[in-house]
Parts: C-alpha cells; structure tokens; sequence
C-alpha cells in the first residue's frame, strides 16, 4: 500500500458488451420503479439499461451479502447469482437483513430469494446452493459480468481472486470486524492489482479471528456492503471513479474514512506477467486448513469430561472447580451456576488463586480456549485437569437450555 498519488483508472463505458444491450426494453411500472435513475444525466435510459442487462453473482448472503444484493435488485441489476450453503441462524439476525424472525432455520438462499423478490420481481436470482470451492468456482463465476465477494474466510478470499483473475472479470472485495471495515475492487485486466498483490500469503491459521470469535457492530456491513454495491454499479454503467487500484478503510468508532493506494506486484504469483500460478489450487490448504483442524484436534488430545458428566458432577456435589477461562463480558451474557471466571489472557498471573491439589474442570465456550487453558496450567505443574468438551455452548443445548447461546 502506498500514500503516492496514482492516476485514477475508470472503465467509460463500462464493463458490459454493447451488444447486449439492444433488445433490453422497460415496461412502463418499471419506468416508474427506476424514474430517479433515468432523470440523473450519469444514468439516464442507456445507463439503467446496462443495469438491466448485468449479470453480478455475489458470494454469501449474510452480513455484507444482504445490503449488496438488497441493493443491486433495487437498483434494477437483472440478474443476480447468490452462493450460500448455511441456514438462518438467530445470531445472524443483528445484521444480515435479507433474513427475519420467521426465517430461522430455513436456507438463507431461500428466505435471500423471497427477500429479493419482494423488493424487485423483475429480477432473475440464480441460486447456488453449495460451498464455493475450487471444484465449481470456474463453473459458477462464468455467466457473470463481476464478482462481489462478501465472505469472511480466506480460503474464498483467494479463490475468488484468483478465479476472477483467470476469468478477466472484476473481483469487489469487502471485510469487516468489530468497528471497522475495508472495500476495494480487485481487477488486473483493468489496470488494478489483485488480492494477492495486497496479500501474498495467508495470515498463520487463527491469528486472525472471525466476526463469530471477535463481534461485528450490527450496522457496520450495511456501510461496507452498500460501498460495494455502488461499486458494482459504478463498473456496470462506466461512470466514475471505481475503487480499482484504491482500498477505503472506514472507523465506525471515529467516524473516519481512509483511502490507501494499491499497486500490482510486479512478481504477483496470479496477476504478474510471469504467473507460478496458473489455475485454481486447494485453498483449504493454502490457508493451513488442514494444519488448523489437526492443531486443534491436538489441542482436543486432553483430558475430557462432557457436559453430562459435568452435570452429574455438579449434582453430586463432587469437590472439583469449575474454572470458566472466557471474558468477563461473556461471562455476563451466560454462565454454568458454581463457576470461576480467570479470563486466558489473565490465568498466568492468577494461578495462585487455584489449588493444585483439588481437581480443575476447565469451561469456555466452546472448549478451544479451554484447552489452551489446561496446557498452560500442565506446564505449571497442575496434573488434576479435565477440559469440559463444547463449553457453555453444549451445556446450553444438551443440559440446560435456559442458558443464553450468543
């Protein structure tokens, strides 16, 4: 990234071939329906036609899939492709707004195409229902003009990329995490770079949490999502200045946008003149997926009780601990009655609170940082030590399901 004023690239005329253009006509309703697009001397009739006639498909229907494809059917795109897999989830309702309270349980494809529908029965919405991998990427990228990628996962990060790359097809890439968020357009047969020029490599596997470890603010992927649907608009009708080559970070918490200048990496394994990377890879692997899974079933490779156990224990009134290693303000959301709450990140200096001598039962709330926990307090020399398997979250479903699950 670079502060060093570049030259703006735009895309006059847009990304779209004349030609399919020629037979796109408007009903009369929805000659009202786009009337404050057609009297805008940058849109106009030619413009909202080239709406009409793109072809976007955009990768997840959650947090920033909502506002981009909510958006983009409102704005008259006529064809919109969603890739997802997962159901509505009452955790996804503080910001995916192209689900509601009915939704919950049923496929967010489904309560995504009803949303859709509702606000723009003019458009055709494809449904992929399925993991975007490398096996189908190529196949479901192809009838579409770009891509707006509106995950949070690096192994889709870099496949999008990289299949938009070979397709010459650009890639509207967005993120977000707790307060802040960043938007850009990746798109090297325009004059950009790509994402591997920003990012060559993959952070090690959990250096980096997800929005379900570390919160996202409700509305922020409204912003961020709305940035990229105007960019998908933008690059549709060939006005402005796309985000091509520049990646706009937003402060929710200040209230501050900043712009970074990005540059194609001359040596750009994908991009570059002289690729080492010439078609779709494993990106399970090439973002330590594997290597993930295998640590954390090492991490799993300790002494263990479930929560059953746990609560024949508890009945019993057995003389053990229970030590409860989250935060404190998870702790206030839900808690297993009897706990001790030594957050991880504190255990180190309070381990002279606990007794070495009386069996530990360690709680988080899914038993990952649980088991961290354990390993730290073996190597201090603590042997009587049980990790307590799927945390809070299994006491919630399988013991008591009064207990909140966030």
């Amino acid at each position: 990234m670079s502060d060093k004023p570049l030259a703006p690239i735009t895309v006059p005329g847009g990304i779209l071939d004349p030609a399919r253009l020629e037979n796109v006509r408007f009903s009369n309703d929805e000659v009202a329906r786009y009337s404050r697009h057609l009297i805008m001397p940058e849109v106009t009739l030619e413009g909202q036609k080239r709406l009409k006639a793109a072809r976007v498909l955009c990768i997840g229907t959650g947090g920033l899939g909502s506002p981009i494809a909510l958006y983009l059917a409102a704005a008259g795109v006529g064809r919109i492709g969603l890739v997802d897999f997962d159901v509505v989830d009452y955790s996804n309702l503080q910001r995916q707004i192209l689900h509601g309270t009915e939704d919950v349980g049923r496929k967010k494809l489904n309560s995504a195409k009803d949303r859709i529908r509702d606000t723009n029965p003019n458009v055709q919405v494809d449904l992929h229902d399925a993991l975007f991998t490398s096996d189908n990427a190529r196949q479901i990228a192809e009838p579409y003009d770009l891509v707006i990628d509106g995950t949070d996962n690096f192994p889709t990060r870099y496949l999008s990329n990289d299949v938009c790359v070979f397709l010459k097809k650009p890639n509207i890439y967005g993120s977000i995490f707790r307060f802040e968020g960043q938007c850009t357009v990746f798109a090297p047969h325009l004059g950009g770079p790509c994402y591997r020029c920003m990012f060559p490599e993959p952070p090690p596997p959990g250096m980096v949490p997800s929005c379900a470890e570390g919160g996202v603010l409700g509305v922020l992927p409204g912003i961020i999502g709305v940035m990229q649907a105007i960019e998908a608009v933008k690059l549709i009708i060939g006005i402005g200045e796309p985000l091509i080559g520049r990646l706009v970070h937003f402060d929710a918490l200040k209230m501050k946008f900043r712009e970074f200048k990005l540059r194609r990496d001359p040596k750009c394994p994908v991009c570059s003149d002289h690729p080492t990377i010439t078609d779709l890879i494993d990106y399970d692997q090439f973002c330590g997926v594997p290597q993930a899974a295998a640590a954390e079933a090492a991490q799993e490779a300790v002494p263990v009780i479930d929560v059953a156990e746990l609560k024949r224990k508890l009945d019993a009134r057995e003389d053990f601990l229970l030590l409860d290693v989250r935060e404190p303000y998870e702790y206030d959301i839900a808690r297993i009655p009897g706990s001790k709450l030594i957050p991880l990140g504190e255990l180190p200096s309070r381990m002279s609170e606990l007794d070495s001598a009386q069996m530990i039962a360690l709680q988080c709330k899914t038993g990952r940082r649980s088991a961290q926990a354990l390993r730290t307090l073996q190597e201090a020399g603590f042997s009587k030590l049980v990790n307590v398997t799927g945390g809070i979250e299994a006491w919630a479903n399988e013991v008591d399901p009064s207990v909140p699950k966030y």
